[in-house]
């Protein structure tokens, strides 16, 4: 569905997107039949433009290639006719990642998204080299996913807009928390901003980008969806109270890894997928609780 060619006015993936949860059974095996309904109920029901597969919140460390390609695969025949699939295959390993990336274009993604190597903590013109190979691997556009926090290391301004110059690298997913370098990247280049933290979506409107990467959005998506119509619509004055209404579940679904509260929230609203991977344990009840209770402060639950 994804043309490489876009506008900063034209966002390649669409608006808003889910790094969605993988779904496990109760023997802790692949579910692609829970898969297929989440990816439905999110596309559907909460309004999504896309999905990221095979994403941190998708437990993807955790996961054989065979299970990410399966996982894919499904996804893309039950909503890839109307939303925008994409796939994460980064690793600190380029090869790997190169590996990645062309068996998701098999399985029919329409995007990648190529997180910063991790732990390795490689030289900028390693990073270069590293997202520059993952675009080479297929025909595909390319996400770059900027996560300091996870990652160990940024991708430096300079380094960016190098990478802007590849014309299958067009957007990134920002998790840097640095909204000032992201507005320089924004100015210079053609590159698509996504916010990679919920709670930096407005934000980052407002210096350019483009629209959201949630977590908190396996819940929140329609009110995700309204904050970034009202500023795309012009309207800044209701992005910015629907904005104040969001901030305690676009933060909260963090007060334990996202995949994690994720899925047990899922759980209590009737949606169950699963336990997680070691090493990732669900949230203690209280912490689950405590979540509920801000989604259903503002009718989201």
């Amino acid at each position: 569905m994804t043309d490489p060619t876009h506008t900063a006015t034209e966002p390649p993936f669409g608006r808003l997107l889910t790094a969605m949860v993988t779904p496990f059974d109760e023997k802790g095996e692949l579910d692609l039949a829970t898969a297929r309904a989440l990816a439905a109920h999110l596309v559907d029901d909460l309004r999504h433009d896309g999905l990221v597969i095979n994403g941190t919140t998708g437990e993807a460390p955790t996961t054989s290639d065979e299970e990410k390609a399966a996982l894919v695969a499904a996804v893309v025949d039950e909503v890839g006719d109307r939303a925008h699939i994409v796939a994460g295959v980064g690793t600190n390993s380029t090869r790997h990642t190169c590996e990645l990336a062309r068996q998701a274009a098999g399985a029919g993604a329409d995007g990648l998204l190529v997180v910063t190597p991790y732990y390795s903590r490689p030289p900028q013109e390693g990073l270069l080299a590293h997202f520059r190979a993952a675009a080479d691997a297929t025909d595909l556009p390319v996400i770059v996913y900027d996560i300091p926090s996870r990652a160990g290391i940024p991708v430096q301004t300079e380094t960016m807009l190098a990478l802007a110059e590849h014309p299958r690298i067009v957007a990134v997913k920002d998790a840097k928390g640095q909204i000032v370098e992201s507005a320089k990247v924004i100015a210079a280049t053609d590159l698509a901003y996504y916010a990679g933290d919920d709670a930096i979506t407005l934000p980052l409107l407002s210096v350019g980008g483009v629209g959201l990467v949630g977590t908190s959005t396996h819940f929140t998506g329609l009110l995700a969806r309204q904050i970034i119509d009202a500023w795309v619509a012009g309207d800044a004055a209701t992005a910015l109270a629907l904005n104040q209404r969001a901030l305690p579940v676009f933060t909260g679904v963090f007060a334990a890894q996202g995949c994690s509260m994720v899925k047990a929230t899922l759980a209590r609203q009737g949606r169950p997928a699963g336990d997680l991977r070691a090493p990732q344990l669900l949230p203690a009840d209280d912490v689950v609780d405590a979540y509920v209770d801000k989604l259903r402060a503002v009718d989201l639950f």
